[in-house]
């Protein structure tokens, strides 16, 4: 199926209300590199349930899905040109909302550190304002052996970032210094690579 007949299907079948006939999990209707490598499948029920409670997922469509939310398939990627009131990106639509939301939920949050690991691309965090984040922001990088160095090769980083999100919530991980340990299909973490809330896994197959 072409890409704009799928897209002009889902529109024409997206309605509301959300249920169980019409909609799926969030943590279960993505289907990207990411998703293959958080494999929410194998999650069991207090994997889901920590999910539920850390996970949070940026959308284009709805700005913040927890995993269990209803939703419907979509195509609408946070770089797209939009329109709406003052704003003419949705970076502009969602930056001041998203940020607004993530701090509410942080405070909420019990503990004495507010640590955000942001496992997003690049056109989906920013679509939040990062320096208005009441939190500590550690990214992640991951880079794998090619061509005689390592580099981010998009397909592994995409599927790491899944996956480094699984170790997460698999371990229970609460602490920012419990990620260094991650060692998922062969990466390791780089003490000479990394910086200041940049840890870098490397990879070399």
């Amino acid at each position: 199926v072409k890409l704009g007949e799928l897209n002009h299907t889902r529109f024409a079948n997206w309605h509301t209300p959300f249920d169980l006939d019409n909609a799926k999990q969030a943590l279960f209707a993505f289907t990207g590199d990411v998703y293959v490598g958080l494999d929410a499948a194998s999650f069991s029920a207090a994997d889901i349930t920590f999910a539920q409670n850390h996970l949070r997922i940026l959308s284009g469509l709805y700005g913040v899905l927890k995993p269990l939310d209803l939703m419907q398939p979509y195509r609408l990627e946070m770089g797209r040109k939009f329109a709406s009131g003052k704003a003419n990106t949705l970076y502009e639509f969602w930056g001041e909302r998203l940020t607004q939301f993530l701090n509410d939920e942080l405070k909420a949050h019990k503990g004495k550190s507010k640590v955000v690991v942001n496992l997003a691309s690049n056109e989906y965090f920013n679509s939040l304002k990062p320096a208005l984040l009441d939190a500590e922001v550690v990214t992640p990088v991951f880079k794998d052996f090619s061509s005689g160095k390592y580099k981010i090769v998009s397909f592994f980083a995409k599927k790491a970032r899944g996956e480094m999100a699984a170790y997460i919530i698999k371990n229970r991980l609460k602490d920012p210094e419990a990620l260094l340990a991650f060692d998922v299909n062969g990466y390791r973490y780089s003490a000479e690579e990394s910086k200041p809330n940049m840890p870098v896994f490397l990879r070399k197959q």
